[in-house]
């Protein structure tokens, strides 16, 4: 085995000539380019790493069983947390450059026309793995306008392959507690139930409606809508009635063993979520701050365009929403000891929670 040196294997030479300031190109002098370039290179290497991560996530979750007894599901929230990690890196970042001044930035940002982080292709596909459809976009004529041909067939490639959304849907649809009725004899003998529900969403839906306030009683018509077997289901959501189900009851029961991680997996789907908005945040704050009501050097409408796709471009909002659906734990019903021995450690070989 050849020997390994340092510069080589990181292959330093590519990455460290790889910093070309376009004011230097023109003999003007502006300092802070440097800076700006390398910021952004370093966005590209995370952005890769996070698509690297994404990856070794989707091929868990596109198999067509996972087995609750293998690391799948611990390497899956492993992943994503540390997405969670790079991300809050990369709000973390920003500080850097805000070093740079807006006057700073004028000595070289026209040079840069009509480059933009808009044309960021890897972030473009985070959003796309992740869940963010076409159709949810905002100004979508803008989307893939100033693109490459290529890139644009890149972008289009990631957008017709399962999403991260798509594929933890599928995962939740399969959890199969509310179809094995010999988990529930016990709990209907004590429970009435005069109507085609299942007894349990019978039951939580009374407990949920006597928590709200008057100001909240609006909501339980929203919960019918996604809970209920007997009400038609909203059009364009991106959960069905049943991965609602699996994810209200992962949330309401993550005290038990068995669901700890399919909890720790959305929480962090939600982290993720939270922190590439906290990113656009910043994002929107420091264009402000740099550049005003200019527009930006692609075309866009600069921070105007940005907070729009902030307000808008939430992936996992419709786990955030199901909160809305929580009721106090001292009020939770009580399951049967067969569910209960099965939620614990002493059952995890024989259950089958999420296959």
């Amino acid at each position: 085995m050849s020997e390994v040196y340092y510069s080589d294997y990181l292959q330093l030479d590519k990455i460290l000539s790889a910093q070309e300031p376009e004011s230097i190109k023109a003999g003007l002098r502006a300092d802070d380019e440097m800076l700006f370039i390398i910021i952004h290179q370093t966005y590209e290497l995370w952005f890769k790493q996070i698509l690297f991560e994404l990856e070794i996530v989707r091929s868990i979750f596109g198999q067509s069983g996972i087995n609750d007894n293998s690391p799948d599901i611990i390497i899956s929230v492993h992943r994503l947390k540390r997405i969670a990690s790079i991300f809050m890196l990369a709000v973390d970042q920003i500080n850097i450059i805000e070093t740079m001044t807006p006057l700073d930035f004028l000595d070289f940002r026209n040079l840069l026309r009509p480059a933009s982080g808009f044309q960021s292709i890897q972030f473009k596909i985070i959003e796309a793995t992740l869940g963010l459809k076409y159709e949810h976009r905002f100004a979508q004529e803008y989307y893939i306008s100033m693109l490459k041909p290529a890139d644009v067939q890149k972008v289009k490639e990631a957008e017709s392959l399962p999403s991260i959304v798509t594929l933890i849907k599928q995962w939740l649809e399969r959890m199969p507690f509310f179809e094995q009725s010999e988990l529930w004899q016990k709990y209907m003998a004590v429970h009435t139930n005069t109507s085609s529900e299942h007894t349990f969403w019978n039951d939580y839906r009374k407990l949920y409606d006597s928590s709200l306030v008057d100001a909240e009683k609006s909501n339980l018509q929203h919960f019918d809508e996604l809970f209920m077997e007997n009400m038609p289901y909203p059009e364009n959501r991106s959960f069905s009635r049943k991965a609602n189900r699996s994810i209200l009851f992962i949330m309401l029961y993550r005290d038990y063993p068995l669901m700890q991680l399919p909890f720790q997996l959305l929480n962090t789907l939600l982290d993720i979520d939270e922190l590439i908005s906290t990113w656009r945040y910043r994002h929107v704050n420091m264009v402000h701050r740099m550049i005003g009501t200019r527009i930006g050097t692609g075309g866009s409408s600069g921070k105007d365009y940005l907070r729009s796709a902030l307000d808008k471009h939430y992936i996992f909002k419709e786990i955030a929403e199901l909160t809305s659906f929580l009721i106090e734990r001292r009020n939770l019903p009580v399951l049967t000891p067969e569910l209960q021995h099965i939620l614990g450690y002493s059952d995890i070989n024989k259950s089958n929670v999420v296959n």
